[in-house]
């Protein structure tokens, strides 16, 4: 199967390779088509307008990810009914019935794509034969580019994408192609001319209807002329020319071009016997006929114009961007037609500095001149350029007379694509505000080169080739920090580096420092970083001369505010927002909350923010900004209520802790006990509970945590030692809500900073509940990183605060707690006496989770003496979790039967418990759990001499202990892949990660592993 959009989208059924193939040209092509279009002829109609819109969206994205949204706003123009979505999958299903396979459309997570192999596509087809007839046009092969152009022609069946809606898009692509067809035209008739014959007598008429329906094209004129000299009708081809002339002169004020006078000379002549030498100058022809380069420009026939080079000097210090710069070197080097180049990025990233750049380079390959057109998109204290302005501006550039330019923006812009049409001109429209303001000044021919500056990536610009610019590299911000500033005695210093942290990397701020150090020679880079150091002021100190970060920044922000549209002045306001609470990233149910307003709405501020790059999206739905916009944030934040933002902050991500907790722990008197408000926690959380959505379940809820614990921590430290009793209040109800995500998740970090925090509000605000969860939490923390002592002690004051509070089923915990942490110690009998009173406590409560939990702490004791009974009182565990579906229980029974039989010297029978284990966890999340049973599937697998899937999954666990900052873990793990390196003969290896175990494990009471570590490094190599 074939598809088809030069003309209303069809689909071609394969005819086999046997088949007649004499497609014809379109309307005004005219003359006889050579040329045969395989696979070409069998079209078939779509009768929905709908499944036609959908398929010319896909197509126009061959094998790209077409988003839903994207699809939607093609169908329905912006305005998609509610049942949208139902709609859409409806039109996908038909139009995959219509496809050969119906495979080719795929369901992606973002959208769809649409699978078109090489030469599917009537527009490749065609191109292919552009390329070809221009190649045989230039080396004046007449036959090939007669066979070459009927063959393009041949594909033509009407305006590409005709018949669909403006929403589609595509009109730089059908623009392409329909001037494409225009030089088809022009390079088969010069063809024709040359090669003479009966032919030429076809020529008149089919000329004649060509320069009837593009009455400024002066090459089919031309031909016209030629044609009818040289089929005997001189007087016609003279009355062409005046005909010509006069229009030209009367609506544009510019004389006839030199292919036109050349013809016009040969007529007067009756140079019949001249036609080679003229068939040879058709080449020069096709591309001179609007006088671009020859003689006679416009309003001035008798004097030649210079080709112009308008390209501001290259920046003199231009650093780094050297895989860009090469990339968008070959992109404008490579065979015609060359694509539109866009460099995007934030405010003084260097966009333009890349462009003129890159500009200079290209200068020689562009012999026609080059064109730079400030548009002012974003230029301080300036307005946008108009297009019909941008347009005038490059038309008088270009020699037109500004008397002579059309009123008419349309009829203006296709002078000025008329004009660049036959030449190799780079423009350089730097500045640019939006696709609609470039558009218009895009040249039709295939021989121009256009870089394109612009902070959004202009994505509605069809055919573009896009370079995002990021900030410089640290070593690239400090060589252009010493080039600019001719301070050499910057190099390597912590200044230098100071410098470039402060001013984030950006081209702009680095500029702006140099030329403050360049103007000073007294102000030393010490000083300089000492004032920047001060976010407060930070951007008053990036200003010098006509440089400045904030007038810049300004720019787009005062612009989004001062619209008439929502999108920009919600994206406005959003900013303000963002500088007024100042997180680490963002994403938009959070900005919604705190602007009171939808997601729908909020995201389509963030677009605008992106847009105009004031943002930077990290990871899908993640937002940040620059560190200088962050700056610039917070001063348009000024006098906001950042204490009301805060609050609400607060609060929103203490509800959807608390529905995260609902997620990830199981129903029970755990789940339960942890929700119970404290005194200190703030009246209406739970009415912020029910405005949240519930997760789907453990994962999506975990998915949660990962994105937004850099926030929750960010906010606890903050707002920890707030004097406002409501805030310290929502700070402490929002680490208890929050800390079982971040044990579960093995975040020893940021456990630290919760328990911490936490502890510190509930003493300051007297509430002893909070306290004892607080001391809960940190004794957790302790045993996770091995330091069973400090955990113990912080268990026992819980315990104390629990007791005194009469809470039976934290009683039980704590009991729980401190037989697992007495047993680690050594200190047995006091660790059975603890689990045995926490199991009588399980059973008066009726909770058979913490009777499993005791009894699987109870087995890890007795498998000190005896490890078969400690094997039955896992089963028992695990029995009682298979009882009441617990994950938790069940893969912690399992881990510990596989401990109990390593100890019974049974690494066979180990393995499958260990094994199960992590497949019961699944994506549940229990670090600490997770943990050990990895550990222990190492060793079995070491002790049964399976070394490669034993480094395998040694690796792995030392990758997710690293990725935590869990050194403790970590060094369990080292230990073992130290025994894994000397079974395999690499000692030395071996012995430096038993090093490393070693010193991670120091002040840990982890006395087994320590003291076989000793004893291994004591051995002599």
């Amino acid at each position: 199967m074939r598809f088809g959009l030069l003309g209303p989208p069809v689909l071609f059924d394969d005819a086999g390779e046997g088949d007649r193939e004499d497609g014809r040209a379109g309307d005004q092509g005219g003359g006889r088509e050579d040329g045969r279009a395989g696979g070409w002829d069998h079209a078939r109609a779509i009768a929905s307008p709908k499944s036609r819109v959908l398929l010319a969206a896909l197509l126009l994205d061959a094998g790209r990810v077409v988003s839903v949204e994207s699809l939607k706003d093609a169908l329905w123009g912006g305005e998609p009914p509610v049942s949208a979505q139902a709609s859409l999958h409806n039109h996908i299903t038909r139009l995959r019935r219509l496809l050969d396979d119906p495979g080719r459309l795929r369901t992606v997570p973002l959208g769809y794509v649409l699978r078109i192999d090489e030469g599917e596509l009537d527009v490749h087809a065609f191109d292919a034969h552009v390329t070809e007839a221009r190649a045989a046009h230039t080396g004046r092969d007449w036959r090939r580019v007669v066979r070459e152009c009927a063959g393009a022609l041949a594909l033509w069946r009407g305006a590409p994408l005709a018949g669909l809606p403006p929403e589609v898009g595509g009109y730089a692509f059908a623009q392409r192609l329909c001037e494409a067809r225009l030089l088809l035209l022009e390079w088969r008739y010069d063809a024709e001319l040359a090669l003479g014959g009966p032919r030429l007598h076809e020529l008149v008429p089919e000329l004649a209807a060509l320069t009837g329906e593009y009455p400024l094209r002066e090459v089919y004129h031309r031909q016209l002329m030629l044609a009818l000299h040289r089929t005997g009708r001189q007087a016609e081809a003279l009355a062409v020319h005046r005909e010509l002339r006069t229009r030209l002169v009367g609506r544009l004020g510019i004389e006839p071009g030199p292919g036109v006078r050349e013809a016009h000379v040969e007529v007067l002549r009756g140079a019949a016997g001249e036609r080679d030498s003229k068939g040879s100058r058709d080449s020069r022809d096709s591309r001179d006929s609007n006088g671009s380069n020859g003689s006679g420009g416009p309003g001035e026939p008798g004097r030649p114009n210079p080709s112009p080079a308008q390209l501001p000097p290259p920046p003199t210090h231009f650093i780094g961007r050297t895989a860009v710069r090469d990339t968008l070197y070959r992109t404008l080097t490579a065979p015609d037609p060359y694509p539109t180049a866009v460099i995007s990025g934030m405010a003084g990233v260097g966009k333009s500095a890349l462009a003129l750049h890159v500009a200079h380079q290209l200068a020689e390959r562009f012999p026609d001149g080059q064109l730079h057109l400030h548009l002012h998109g974003a230029t301080p204290g300036m307005t946008p350029l108009t297009p019909a302005q941008a347009v005038a501006t490059l038309l008088r550039d270009l020699g037109t007379e500004p008397c002579r330019i059309p009123e008419e923006p349309e009829v203006a812009a296709a002078l000025l694509r008329s004009l660049l049409a036959p030449t190799r001109t780079l423009l350089v429209l730097d500045d640019a505000a939006s696709a609609a303001q470039v558009r218009p000044l895009l040249p039709g021919g295939a021989g121009c080169g256009v870089i394109v500056t612009s902070r959004s990536p202009l994505t509605a610009l069809d055919g573009a080739a896009r370079f995002p610019l990021a900030p410089l590299s640290d070593d690239e911000s400090a060589q252009l920090l010493r080039g600019a500033s001719g301070r050499d005695g910057l190099d390597g210093t912590d200044a230098a580096r100071l410098l470039v942290e402060l001013t984030g990397r950006l081209p702009l701020a680095l500029r702006v420092v140099a030329a403050r150090l360049a103007a000073r020679r007294a102000l030393t880079p010490d000083a300089l970083a000492g004032q920047l150091a001060a976010a407060d002021v930070r951007l008053h100190h990036l200003e010098y001369d006509d440089l400045s970060v904030r007038r810049s920044l300004a720019v787009a922000h005062d612009a989004l505010a001062a619209s008439e549209r929502e999108a920009d002045r919600d994206a406005a306001r959003t900013l303000c927002r963002i500088g007024a609470l100042d997180l680490p990233t963002y994403g938009a149910p959070l900005l919604a909350r705190l602007a009171g307003t939808g997601e729908h709405r909020t995201e389509a501020a963030l677009d605008r923010l992106l847009d105009v790059a004031l943002l930077e999206e990290t990871t899908y739905g993640r937002y940040a900004p620059h560190d200088l916009v962050r700056d610039f944030a917070r001063e348009r934040a000024g006098e906001q209520d950042t204490a009301g933002i805060a609050e609400t902050a607060l609060h929103w991500y203490a509800a959807v802790a608390e529905r995260v907790l609902a997620a990830i722990v199981e129903p029970g008197p755990d789940r339960d006990d942890r929700r119970r408000p404290t005194p200190s926690q703030p009246g209406g959380h739970t009415a912020h509970v029910d405005t949240v959505v519930p997760f789907a379940g453990a994962e999506e809820a975990f998915a949660w945590g990962d994105r937004e614990l850099e926030n929750v921590v960010a906010l606890v430290v903050r707002y920890a030692d707030d004097p406002s009793e409501q805030r310290a209040g929502l700070v402490s109800t929002l680490a208890r809500l929050i800390f079982p995500y971040a044990h579960r998740r093995g975040r020893v970090v940021e456990m630290e900073v919760l328990g911490q925090a936490g502890l510190r509000v509930a003493r300051r605000l007297g509430d002893a509940a909070a306290e004892a969860y607080a001391l809960v939490d940190l004794a957790g923390l302790h045993f996770l990183t091995g330091r069973q002592n400090d955990a113990l002690a912080l268990n026992d004051r819980a315990l104390a605060i629990w007791r005194r509070l009469d809470h039976p089923s934290w009683i039980r915990r704590c009991l729980n707690n401190r037989g697992l942490l007495l047993d680690g110690l050594g200190r047995r009998t006091e660790a059975g006496e603890a689990l045995e009173r926490s199991l009588e406590y399980a059973r008066r409560l009726d909770d058979p989770y913490g009777e499993a939990v005791t009894h699987s702490h109870l087995g890890n004791l007795v498998e000190h003496t005896d490890p078969r009974a400690a094997i039955e009182r896992h089963r028992r565990s695990l029995a009682l979790g298979d009882e009441i579906g617990a994950v938790i229980v069940r893969h912690s029974a399992h881990c510990n039967i596989g401990y109990a039989h390593l100890r019974l010297g049974q690494p066979a029978a180990a393995l499958p418990h260990f094994e199960e284990s992590l497949r019961i966890l699944g994506g549940h999340g229990d670090w600490h759990g997770e943990s050990r049973t990895r550990l222990g599937l190492v060793r079995a697998l070491r002790l049964l001499g399976r070394d490669g899937r034993a480094a395998r999954e040694c690796a792995e666990l030392l990758g997710l202990a690293e990725a935590r900052a869990d050194r403790y873990t970590g060094a369990l793990a080292r230990h073992q892949h130290g025994l894994l390196l000397r079974e395999r003969g690499h000692i030395g290896e071996a012995r430096a990660e038993w090093g490393s175990a070693l010193a991670a494990l120091e002040g840990t009471d982890e006395r087994a592993v320590v003291r076989e570590l000793r004893e291994l490094l004591a051995r002599p190599v």
